[in-house]
Order: structure tokens, then sequence, then C-alpha cells
């Protein structure tokens, strides 16, 4: 039996990744057996410029964590090494991220364990497919470039026809005016 202060500490962890993981948008866990330490930091720099926090766990500190959650159904991928990545801010981010490094090391050191979004667990095809959206900003140009489409072509039809009607009739304007 653990003293009372490790205990406490570990009461600790586990009311910390409760917490994180009720407010994150989205999180994905990670088997990381086999990388390299100059891979590892590559990773994190990458996570960290997505905004999405990263960290190492303890699968029974993680499993503690998980069921106070509600996510209890991850539980059964708690084996090996396991990280945590989640985003409170892009849901997608830590998943693509994630895809993204996994995909450059072929998957078989670094792969996807299980994912999650908005509190409900996602299977590791709709992680997939998920990573592979474009990012936040990209989607929003496309909309809004999808918006602008009909006006632009609106401005350029009324213009084309200004052009074409205003031409003679300025040039009728000076020859009426001569003739009264």
């Amino acid at each position: 039996m653990p003293n009372a202060k490790v205990l406490s500490e570990k009461q600790a962890i586990v009311a910390g990744l409760v917490d994180t993981l009720k407010n994150s948008a989205s999180g994905v866990l990670v088997n990381y057996e086999g990388i390299t330490v100059s891979e590892d930091t590559e990773l994190r720099n990458e996570l960290r410029k997505a905004g999405v926090e990263y960290s190492v766990v303890k699968n029974t500190l993680v499993r503690r964590a998980l069921d106070g959650a509600g996510l209890g159904e991850l539980d059964s991928v708690l084996h090996g090494t396991t990280s945590l990545a989640v985003s409170k801010e892009d849901p997608i981010a830590p998943m693509r991220v994630i895809h993204k490094f996994s995909k450059s090391l072929n998957g078989d050191r670094f792969a996807i364990k299980a994912g999650f979004m908005d509190g409900k667990v996602l299977p590791l095809e709709d992680i997939a497919a998920l990573a592979e959206l474009p990012s936040k900003e990209v989607l929003l140009s496309q909309l809004l470039g999808m918006m602008l489409a009909p006006l632009t072509s609106l401005a350029i039809v009324v213009k084309a026809i200004a052009e074409k009607d205003g031409a003679p009739a300025e040039e009728a304007a000076p020859v009426e005016a001569a003739a009264e």
C-alpha cells in the first residue's frame, strides 16, 4: 500500500487528467513505443505550434481519469506505452498532427490507439478521416470564397453590361445635344 503522500499525489494527477479530459474538445491516445528522442522533440514542437497539450501518462492513472470523465470505453486500449494529446480549441488539431506524424513513420513505431471528440469515443477510421480535413483557417477561407463567388460573378456581369451599354450612350449624348 503506497504511503499517504504518494497516494495524494496520484489522486491529484488523476483529478487534473479528469479536468483536462472534460474541458478538451478532442484528444487521442497514442502508442509512442520506438520513436527516438529527436522524433519526439519534433512531434512535441509540432503539437505545441498547433496548440495541443501532449504528455506521457501511466495507464493506471489515465484509466481512472477516463472513467471519471465518462470515457471508460477507452480502457481496452490502455496497454503498452501511452501518451495523450488533447486540444481545448481546435478539435481536429491533435488528430491531424498525430496522424501526419504517424504516416511519416509508416505507422509501425507510432500509432493512434483511440480518440474522442466532444465526450464521445471515435472509431479509428473516423479519426483518420478527420485528420485529413484541412485546417480551420483553410476551411473558413474556402467558405468565404464560396460565399463571395456569386457576388464577384454578379459584379463582373454588371460591369460588362455597363461597359457594353454605356459606351454608345455616352457617344449618343453629344450627338443629340449638337442636333438641337
